[in-house]
């Protein structure tokens, strides 16, 4: 038997896989048995080494990687492809929301954006009492997560108060479901303490929702707006990203006989064959798959010139001790100055690589930085620009270390506080930690609490109880949960250290 045919004969037997997840997992090996898009062959050795990476996206790209439709049109029109006039009531406007996602792609095959809730369902709430809103949105919300039970699926609510998005922050923290991601976008002059409060108390009671510096995202997007989705990633309405080419910092630090060398030499060359990778992709998806050729296209869910690249690097924290051992240097990434100092400008060379490389077929024609999270394979490298596991500082120390990356990640970038248990009991600290964290420049506050069963893997989230029956071999009914359970064996992401808040009103905090 041929070694594909084991591949997928080792699929279909396997006892943890359900139907769905076995033909979603079979599809993918019968991509991946197709040609390459063509590459040069210094392009090839550097993918082959794993310096850049494709994020296994598959070998013949046919969607792109994130897509994020214009809901408010489906909500607004209707849909002639797909039947469906527009909807008159909360019901209607709910079921057509779930009937669209089914025909929403991405790379996981569900769909990574269900969209801005609370602006696409506040039109048909008149007349709708608050307990029977809830009732609505906890039998949307268990739907969401059973029909498509994947942790990248994101929705997001905010700026304003509103009755949509205190129902849905009532629900998730009473259900405390991996899916769907969820993140309120903040705006200090719109939101208001009170709102922010409920978010950040339902991040002790579940590690959700994230929490977007609305601000500074709107800034970076045009008036068509923005969506957060997947993890934490920023992008633009009615587009998304066609696909996400990263550079594993750490392995081009490797190769460098200087720091001088890699900032001269190593990192614009690696960085250029990762654009050559992108190229590829964006002109097989673009000019050979037909995937804009059809009514998503046609009825304005989504626009072909709204679909930008992210472009990805990782092992930031690995990429500087090497360099620092290079010169000869004793202080780490995330305590030493000098150190930092060294991440920050290469996140500025960085971000400038980007802005000055033309690109086809993209939003604005360039890629947009990004901060990338990890794979559950990443074993001894540590996600985007973050502080290894289990060497976190405490959490203000934290904030301040890495406060000075989030002005170039235009696409996304997320640290991930763990916070001891203790805040349980002053739920106010949590409040304060995000308030100082966005005011220093943080473009997204996420926080671990470390007694809750629910838990942030990189920017999705698994459930520990699920992980030990996975463990056990029961399978589970989750997509992510596999993905978790790899990211715990092979990059300590349990090893993350917990901290006490104790310094969150520090009178330099948020300076």
């Amino acid at each position: 038997m041929s070694e594909n045919f084991q591949r997928l004969r080792a699929i279909i037997d396997d006892k943890t896989l359900s139907p769905r997840q076995k033909a979603h997992y079979l599809a993918l090996e019968a991509e991946n048995m197709l040609p390459y898009p063509t590459l040069d062959a210094e392009t090839t050795e550097a993918l082959e080494a794993r310096v850049i990476c494709d994020m296994y996206e598959g070998h013949a790209p046919f969607k792109p990687r994130y897509v994020l439709p214009d809901f408010a049109k489906v909500l607004k029109n209707g849909s002639v492809y797909l039947e469906l006039p527009a909807p008159q009531n909360l019901d209607e406007a709910i079921n057509t929301l779930m009937i669209a996602y089914h025909h929403t792609p991405s790379v996981t095959g569900i769909p990574v954006y269900v969209g801005q809730l609370d602006d696409l369902l506040l039109p048909f709430c008149e007349g709708v009492s608050d307990e029977a809103l809830y009732c609505k949105i906890k039998l949307f919300w268990r739907y969401l997560d059973r029909v498509l039970p994947d942790a990248f699926m994101h929705a997001n609510i905010g700026p304003t108060d509103n009755r949509v998005a205190r129902a849905i922050l009532r629900v998730d923290a009473e259900l405390k479901q991996i899916a769907p991601n969820l993140t309120f976008l903040y705006d200090p002059e719109i939101s208001g303490d009170e709102i922010l409060e409920m978010a950040t108390n339902n991040i002790v009671e579940c590690s959700k929702p994230h929490i977007a510096n609305h601000p500074v995202h709107r800034d970076t997007f045009d008036t068509m707006g923005y969506g957060i989705v997947s993890c934490y990633n920023a992008l633009p309405l009615a587009g998304g990203s066609s696909t996400m080419p990263r550079v594993n910092l750490a392995e081009v630090a490797k190769r460098a006989t200087s720091s001088a060398d890699f900032f001269q030499t190593l990192l614009p060359h690696y960085m250029e064959l990762a654009f050559r990778l992108t190229e590829a992709r964006v002109d097989y998806l673009y000019n050979h798959s037909n995937f804009f050729n059809s009514f998503l296209v046609d009825e304005g869910w989504i626009d072909p010139d709204r679909f930008t690249v992210m472009f990805g690097v990782f092992a930031m924290a690995e990429a500087v001790n090497i360099l620092q051992d290079l010169e000869g240097h004793k202080g780490r990434y995330g305590f030493d100055d000098q150190a930092n100092a060294l991440g920050y400008e290469m996140s500025k060379m960085m971000a400038g690589i980007v802005e000055n490389r033309p690109l086809e077929n993209v939003w604005r024609g360039r890629a947009m930085l990004h901060s990338q999270a990890g794979l559950s394979t990443d074993a001894e490298t540590t996600p985007g620009v973050r502080i290894p596991y289990g060497t976190e500082p405490d959490p203000v120390s934290h904030v301040q270390a890495l406060a000075p990356h989030h002005q170039y990640y235009t696409s996304g970038i997320s640290e991930i506080l763990t916070v001891d248990e203790t805040i349980k009991n002053n739920p106010e600290a949590m409040l304060q930690l995000c308030k100082g964290a966005l005011s220093s420049g943080f473009r997204e506050f996420t926080a671990n609490v470390a007694s809750n069963d629910l838990v942030r893997v990189t920017g999705y989230m698994i459930r520990l109880s699920d992980v030990a029956k996975f463990q056990a071999c029961e399978g589970s009914r989750t997509n992510t949960t596999a993905l978790g359970t790899e990211a715990a064996e092979m990059t300590g992401i349990l090893d993350r250290k917990p901290r006490v808040v104790g310094h969150e009103l520090s009178p330099s905090y948020g300076k």
